[in-house]
């Protein structure tokens, strides 16, 4: 998955809606009479703090998204690290591991192309 493709997928389940026209998106949780243009969306891919606000809305599915980050931030360093819950790398995690780890862990991701 791309970038925008990921992005997309944690935007829809953190509450923004296709337009039916497929070129805008409706922002359901804070706006929901705005139509904003597809680009608007939060780059989570990029951005910390929507990750951030992305990841206070999985709740239930926050310990599986521990082990999911973890194991992609140990995967990410190489063959034979493994990085032990709560290390300087799996917490300061860049943010698009931060969104695979998102996406995989509701089952929304497979394999990241990128």
């Amino acid at each position: 998955m791309t970038d925008f493709e990921i992005n997309i997928a944690i935007a829809e389940y953190c509450g923004w809606q296709r337009h039916p026209m497929d070129q805008w998106i409706v922002t359901d949780p804070k706006y929901p009479h705005s139509v904003q243009p597809l680009n608007t969306i939060p780059n989570y891919c990029a951005d910390l703090n929507a990750m951030h606000e992305a990841e206070s809305t999985l709740r239930r599915n926050g310990p599986e998204f521990s082990r999911m980050l973890l194991e992609l931030v140990s995967e990410a360093a190489g063959p034979g690290v493994l990085y032990a819950y709560g290390s300087f790398s799996h917490v300061h995690a860049p943010a698009r591991l931060r969104a695979e780890a998102f996406l995989r862990t509701l089952g929304k991701l497979e394999e990241v192309q990128g």
